[in-house]
């Protein structure tokens, strides 16, 4: 109980502390002083540019705090245990500073934005690396085997079989690659066979088969 009022009664002073500067700006600013407009410039200038100094280390280490998240997700560890040394170097440098100074509504709106923005831009660098494999399962109209010969041409793992939809046969396609082929093999299914269904997941391991020799 004692632990709560004393954490109401430092925000109380807190707000108060920040009313009194305001009203001091305010009142510099009315008098007209130049010395004293140029220290209260300086002085914005300082809040300014902390708060984005902020931001950008909250953007650094939130970004590979979601990378090494989704790394460890996808089972590829030597990566994230790689990545958390540089976290935690942003962590010991950066962070501990900004902890200690979010005494204002500057700064701690700042750490907000910084997070929000980390967790976004993590996740786009872990798809732009695109790290890891896919399986994609393509479904064509069509009994014709040339677009799986065609993808293993491109050298891309691939397993046929036929199944049979609303309309009568169809021609299956289990489809293995990296994960930075992707668009390749959407622009090949799309140029041979623009109706074709395909849909994509992510095996976090798997053994044996074409890929065997070549991981």
């Amino acid at each position: 109980m004692s632990e709560t009022v004393t954490s109401e009664t430092a925000i109380q002073k807190n707000s108060e502390q920040h009313s009194r500067i305001a009203l001091k700006w305010i009142i510099i600013i009315s008098r007209n002083d130049p010395a004293q407009k140029r220290r209260l410039v300086i002085r914005m200038n300082q809040v300014v540019l902390f708060a984005l100094l902020i931001t950008a280390i909250n953007i650094t280490y939130v970004s590979l705090t979601t990378v090494r998240f989704i790394l460890v997700i996808k089972g590829l560890k030597e990566y994230a245990s790689m990545l958390s040394m540089v976290e935690v170097l942003v962590y010991i440098a950066g962070l501990s500073i900004i902890l200690k100074n979010l005494d204002s509504y500057w700064n701690i709106a700042a750490y907000c934005i910084g997070y929000g923005i980390g967790v976004y831009l993590g996740s786009r660098i872990e798809e732009r690396l695109a790290l890891g494999y896919m399986t994609a399962e393509v479904i064509v109209d069509s009994l014709d085997e040339t677009l799986p010969k065609l993808l293993r041409k491109k050298g891309f793992g691939v397993t046929t079989w036929t199944g049979e939809g609303r309309d009568g046969k169809r021609l299956l396609m289990l489809v293995l690659a990296k994960r930075n082929r992707q668009k390749e093999l959407l622009n090949i299914v799309n140029g041979s066979c623009p109706s074709a269904f395909i849909f994509f997941q992510e095996p976090k391991n798997f053994r044996g088969g074409f890929w065997a020799g070549r991981r």
